[in-house]
């Protein structure tokens, strides 16, 4: 989890730089933010120690590559004993095709965020490992259409 740290303008500027373009060079944040390459280099370090900055990623095309299917999956446990939650949690993290997973209150214990190359791959994880994985008692699924909005990150204020 991210220290709490007082963030300034400059921070916010900096994180709100870097959030939309990940590959933005110091001497371009620096100039945004309205200070010298060196500050802006300590300052993103400290954010980056902080824990503020978790990571640097490329936005993958996934049609691009072969996963032409994202799928939502609603997943309800037998047992929410911590230690069933959180067994389920390491299970989803050994599946490569799992790319996000929430844990939620309410009826549905996790959702799934599920990419596959086309209908009958995602049908086989299903299948093969989602469903009969220890603890699962029920799933729902919500085939993705399209998606008209994908940001990563929070809002970034200035204030």
């Amino acid at each position: 989890m991210a220290e709490k740290i007082k963030l300034d303008s400059v921070d916010r500027q900096i994180l709100n730089d870097l959030q939309d373009h990940g590959r933005m060079t110091n001497v371009d944040l620096a100039r945004n933010a309205g200070i010298s390459a060196p500050p802006c280099l300590r300052r993103v370090r400290a954010l980056e120690d902080a824990g503020i900055i978790k990571g640097y990623h490329a936005d993958i095309d996934s049609d691009a590559l072969g996963y032409s299917v994202q799928v939502f999956a609603f997943v309800g446990l037998t047992s929410q004993a911590e230690t069933d939650l959180q067994d389920f949690e390491t299970l989803v993290s050994t599946w490569p095709q799992v790319r996000e997973c929430h844990m939620l209150m309410g009826e549905t214990d996790f959702l799934l965020k599920i990419v596959a190359h086309d209908w009958d791959d995602f049908q086989k994880f299903l299948t093969s490992h989602l469903t009969p994985a220890k603890n699962v008692s029920h799933v729902k699924t919500a085939l993705s259409i399209r998606s008209a909005k994908q940001l990563v990150g929070v809002p970034i204020s200035q204030a």
